[in-house]
């Protein structure tokens, strides 16, 4: 009996239905022990990428910038791999244009409140 591999397609599908699945809970939990007094994680994602803006920061430069609004700097690795940020060849980390359009829908890109 051999078994079949699922296509790299199909793989790409559950891995994005994983990460959904991952940012609900994610939303869940926050949700659940969310401090009223606490700016919501979106705000400070808003302000996350106004601030950022177009300039390319060092790793520690990142890092800073995402402990500055509430965030481990462990996220950035999930910013990369979901393409809400880049890392070019002069080494910088760059947002994405998936960033900025997120920041352009939220009617918030002059918005300097802080953001998730």
């Amino acid at each position: 009996m051999s078994m079949e591999l699922p296509s790299s397609s199909r793989m790409d599908q559950v891995a994005a239905a994983l990460r959904q699945i991952s940012e609900g809970f994610a939303a869940l939990a926050d949700a659940i022990s969310a401090d009223p007094a606490e700016v919501p994680a979106e705000s400070r994602y808003r302000s996350l990428i106004s601030e950022w803006g177009a300039r390319g920061l060092t790793r520690s430069e990142a890092s800073a910038l995402f402990r500055k609004h509430g965030f481990s700097p462990q996220v950035a690795g999930g910013w990369a791999r979901g393409d809400w940020l880049e890392i070019r060849d002069d080494g910088l980390r760059y947002l994405t244009d998936r960033s900025f359009h997120w920041l352009a829908e939220q009617g918030a890109s002059d918005d300097p409140q802080p953001h998730d």
